[in-house]
């Protein structure tokens, strides 16, 4: 069963795509740019995790989609230490992005697409939770010939469950940028930072992680 794998070069979608790679192989990577500060970091870390698994990736630009990018997210002014979870919520992004990865996985006869999604951003991100899963599904049954599914290894993890899943497989974690920022390092401020952290430090590689990052220059 063939995959169209959403990178967004983090944490959760490096983890997905290393544990689904072997029973759906992958056909191709997809990265959006919206607008988001962090685009070009983003699009360079998923470059080099689609390297590592041997897939084709492909950059997606969306200049629409960057007028509706709260400033959290898209304006250098913003404070990211002032981000909380309501201000960087992007209208309908993991629709938009799952609907464009659809159009692919048919077009190449692609059965499944995989996501980085989980339960602890569930909670507060709903287009993250199972329902929503579910309810895409049901979508491509009408939306797409092919009918693929969306499939995601870490819907029901933690972020310390998923650093422990990527560690189980070997994944290569120090690839990811998780930052809302542009960079060039980490802020450890914003909230994806924050949650990445905290993850890191309760699966106790935290160090190791900071570490291999600087040596391979990330």
């Amino acid at each position: 069963m063939s995959s169209v794998l959403l990178l967004s070069g983090g944490l959760d979608s490096l983890v997905a795509a290393w544990a689904a790679r072997e029973s759906h192989p992958p056909a191709l990577a997809l990265t959006f740019d919206y607008g988001q500060r962090a685009a070009a970091r983003e699009a360079e870390a998923a470059l080099c995790i689609a390297a590592e698994i041997g897939v084709d990736h492909r950059l997606i630009k969306l200049p629409w989609m960057s007028r509706l990018t709260p400033a959290s997210l898209s304006d250098p002014a913003s404070d990211l230490a002032e981000a909380d979870d309501a201000s960087v919520w992007v209208p309908a992004r993991n629709a938009v992005f799952i609907s464009i990865a659809a159009a692919h996985a048919e077009a190449m006869g692609a059965e499944a697409i995989i996501c980085g999604f989980n339960a602890e951003e569930a909670a507060t991100f709903p287009d993250n939770s199972p329902e929503f899963v579910r309810r895409c599904d049901a979508m491509l049954e009408l939306a797409t010939q092919n009918h693929p599914r969306v499939i995601s290894p870490t819907l029901d993890l933690t972020k310390r469950e998923i650093v422990s899943l990527g560690i189980e497989t070997g994944a290569p974690l120090h690839l990811t940028w998780s930052c809302y920022g542009p960079g060039p390092e980490h802020c450890w401020q914003c909230p994806s930072c924050r949650r990445l952290q905290a993850a890191l430090e309760e699966a106790g590689c935290y160090e190791q992680w900071r570490e291999q990052k600087h040596t391979h220059g990330g």
